[in-house]
């Protein structure tokens, strides 16, 4: 065999491989979907969406676990994004020299690659046993530590990729560090931003763990963030484990929304940003 057609076959067998390690990812990944469309679609109905979560034996629905997850998810990506942003904007703008960064940037990987029970434990320690009750404001502060190393590594690798070249014509054209960074950098950035934004909304939407030990659950309605609150995770952990056929069939129902609304807000955001980019 000559070089040319040694060159060949070791082409077109990487290429073989490559495509059949792809459909085998690809086949888990249609198994685990058709499942879920499967068992949840058929338990999604009207009623999952205007009552709340039943007791055994009840027809019932998923109201406030649904609110309770939207108000939980909501606040801690309001709560971790800007410390998330920001410091990715330190590390990448100004964290070049000195010893403050590369101990962030540890401290930071230490938090990405940390259990989330782990961090629930945390915050159970820390706030839950003081205050001597279980509220939706320790799952707040629970997920949004989880949502902070993701906005962090992102923002500082998507500002990373920015060229310098650009910072050097911002500035000989006179414009402030502070206008570098918010007109010029961050504008370059934004799609890996608001891509780092999304997976961390992604990762915390079906986090029980940390729920666990911080707002738990509630079984009635309840917007009070200084008490126990429904949450979908949670209720679908409780209800799938549960010998109960109802409970199970909104159990699926409940993993179901979750991945209809990760999918539902990665599909607006793209098509938000696409728009606004195309106006520039």
């Amino acid at each position: 065999m000559n070089l040319y057609a040694r060159r060949l076959f070791v082409n077109r067998f990487n290429l073989l491989m490559s495509l059949l390690a792809t459909a085998f990812g690809l086949f888990w990944l249609a198994w685990i979907l058709f499942t879920l469309f499967d068992a949840g679609l058929g338990a999604l109905r009207p009623v999952v969406f205007a009552q709340m979560t039943p007791p055994p034996g009840s027809d019932g629905g998923l109201l406030n676990a649904i609110v309770g997850s939207l108000i939980m998810a909501g606040g801690a990506t309001l709560l971790g994004t800007p410390v998330g942003i920001l410091a990715g904007i330190y590390l990448a703008e100004f964290g070049r020299r000195g010893w403050l960064a590369p101990v962030t940037r540890f401290i930071n990987d230490v938090l990405l690659s940390a259990p989330s029970i782990v961090i629930g434990l945390f915050v159970y320690s820390a706030f839950v046993v003081h205050i001597k009750h279980f509220s939706a404001l320790a799952g707040i502060f629970a997920l949004a530590l989880i949502v902070i190393p993701v906005v962090v590594r992102t923002t500082e690798n998507m500002l990373r990729l920015v060229p310098d070249t650009l910072r050097e014509a911002a500035a000989a054209l006179g414009a402030p560090q502070w206008k570098v960074i918010t007109l010029v950098t961050l504008r370059a950035a934004r799609a890996g931003v608001l891509t780092g934004v999304l997976l961390a909304v992604a990762r915390i939407s079906g986090e029980t763990a940390p729920l666990l030990f911080t707002a738990l659950n509630n079984q009635f309605w309840s917007v009070d963030l200084n008490a126990p609150m429904a949450n979908l995770p949670v209720v679908i952990f409780q209800f799938a484990m549960s010998p109960y056929a109802d409970w199970q069939k909104l159990a699926w129902a409940g993993a179901l929304l979750i991945t209809l609304g990760v999918l539902a807000l990665n599909i607006v955001a793209r098509v938000l940003f696409r728009n606004r980019t195309a106006s520039y």
